[in-house]
């Protein structure tokens, strides 16, 4: 049986949720899993290994549904999947406002998200 050795539990994303790199106002990817300090992205994009990106995405089922979250993120990994033009993408959170900290944490907790 294989252990999680992360901080923060991560939880699957149901329903699709586009990421978009803020500097360039273009779609990267979206969400596979999230949890408070980084997420898993299915890249669509090409992107730059340790490389620095600011990033938006919503939510769906957080009280402000409508307010994007945005975090600054490092790109730790990624890796190719077996669909052309995608690549398995982890980020690791290195800022965010506490407002959507506490956005994210309330989907994290909610029924919108299940274990990982």
């Amino acid at each position: 049986m294989m252990e999680e050795f992360r901080r923060a539990r991560r939880r699957a994303v149901q329903e699709p949720v586009q990421v978009v790199d803020t500097m360039t106002d273009t779609v990267i990817g979206q969400l596979s899993n999230l949890s408070e300090s980084g997420m898993l992205l299915i890249a669509t994009a090409p992107l730059v290994e340790d490389a620095l990106y600011q990033l938006r995405f919503n939510l769906r089922g957080t009280p402000h549904q409508s307010s994007p979250i945005e975090v600054g993120a490092h790109l730790l990994w990624q890796d190719k999947t077996s669909t052309p033009g995608q690549t398995w993408t982890g980020f690791r959170f290195i800022s965010m406002l506490e407002s959507e900290l506490q956005q994210l944490r309330h989907w994290l907790d909610s029924s919108h998200g299940r274990p990982a």
